[in-house]
């Protein structure tokens, strides 16, 4: 069985949220007319009976009962918007008792008022229904009171009214509705940058964990083996037992320094603290001697005309390899591996095969094959790992890195 990973699409872009649209002294007004809603329309109902009444008393046809009729135009005002439909038909009905009674008030202005407000707050089928009680009330009032001076121009003219009252409803209801949807985009985008932010948090995590895995497997596995090498021979030959403990002390606080770097990037919020340099191919011959050390025959060659792959595939080139040869270490039993890296342009080739037992160099559950996987795909590549068709096991990796940017 052969484990495989291959490239993946990329994923979405950021999104940037919408400006903030309830602003300013409009806005301000506009939260404090709706979170308080009844003590608003009981004000500009009061208004507009301040208004008519200073009308009616300046007319030649007031009268207590034609105040009341006025106040019982007006009143229900004061609840338009918590029963918008209600309200239109009670005023519709006391206009239409004026209508019988012959008063004329300009207290009439609450039919355009009921409109507007279903217009804002009902379904477009109960506006139109609205709008066309109110036109068949103006054909009526044209006709008996001729407030335009002819009854065509005092239909035109409360025909204006309605259809002004009409489109400002629904206007003021389109708005509403914008300004509703950039409060819940708003509120969505938030959602998402904060889950982009979650998610990148966690790609970071995944990717210094499988920094710090490499170095401490492949060091590690080094270090013990050495140390085991040591101690075997301490008794025939001290001297080759003091150097390799000499080489077990080196590998280590490379291993060290190498960690305090990862860990340190986690630690800083400094974008100009200088780190270590990231290995690259050229360290790959003493990573080969550091393998070579602990008794494993290590052989390398590098084919094909080399081209510049940039710091982070190099990086990737690096690590496959290392990991390739730390499984084999631990896991393989094996006494030779060859790693061979051919440049065919624009990719780069990397296979690492052992003769041991062909046994999976996952290390029971681990994730060096996945990790492996991952960072090739990051190039554009794939991998593959599996039993060798002979004998042992084989790692074989391609990568495709963009060197668009990079140059010679």
């Amino acid at each position: 069985m052969r484990t495989v990973f291959v490239a993946g699409d990329p994923g979405p872009g950021p999104v940037q949220p919408p400006p903030q649209a309830d602003e300013g002294l409009f806005g301000a007004v506009r939260r404090i007319v709706h979170k308080h809603p009844l003590p608003a329309d009981a004000l500009a109902a009061g208004a507009l009976l301040a208004l008519s009444t200073l009308w009616l008393v300046r007319s030649s046809s007031s009268g207590v009962q034609i105040a009341l009729v006025q106040a019982a135009l007006i009143v229900p005002l004061v609840w338009r918007r918590s029963s918008p439909t209600a309200v239109f038909l009670a005023v519709s009905l006391v206009a239409l008792a004026q209508w019988a009674l012959g008063y004329r008030l300009i207290g009439d202005a609450s039919l355009l008022v009921a409109l507007y407000t279903v217009a804002v707050h009902e379904s477009r089928v109960r506006t139109m229904m609205a709008a066309g009680v109110l036109e068949v009330g103006a054909v009526m009032a044209a006709t008996r009171w001729e407030p335009a001076g002819t009854a065509p121009r005092s239909f035109l003219f409360l025909t204006a009214t309605v259809v002004a009252a009409l489109f400002a409803g629904l206007t003021v209801r389109s708005g509403s509705e914008y300004l509703a949807w950039l409060a819940e985009r708003a509120a969505r985008l938030e959602v998402e940058r904060d889950q982009q932010a979650a998610i990148g948090a966690a790609l970071e995590r995944t990717r210094i964990a499988r920094e710090l895995h490499d170095i401490v497997a492949h060091s590690l596995s080094v270090v013990i083996t050495l140390a085991d090498a040591a101690s075997t021979v301490s008794a025939s030959d001290p001297a080759q037992a003091a150097q390799t403990m000499h080489q077990v002390s080196e590998i280590g606080r490379q291993a060290l320094g190498d960690m305090r770097t990862m860990i340190g990037v986690l630690r800083t919020e400094d974008a100009d603290t200088e780190l270590g340099p990231q290995p690259d191919i050229a360290q790959l011959h003493d990573l080969v001697e550091r393998v070579r050390a602990t008794g494993l025959d290590v052989t390398m060659e590098v084919t094909g005309e080399a081209f510049p792959l940039g710091a982070a595939t190099e990086l990737t080139v690096y690590r496959i390899i290392q990991e390739a040869l730390t499984n084999t270490i631990k896991h393989a039993s094996a006494t030779e591996v060859h790693v061979s890296v051919h440049y065919a342009r624009p990719a780069v080739e990397l296979t690492v095969t052992d003769n041991g037992s062909g046994v999976a160099s996952t290390g029971g559950g681990g994730h060096g094959i996945e990790g492996m996987g991952e960072r090739a795909s990051l190039h554009g590549g794939s991998l593959e790992a599996g039993p060798a068709p002979e004998q042992g096991w084989i790692v074989s990796a391609i990568l495709r890195p963009d060197t668009t940017g990079v140059h010679a």
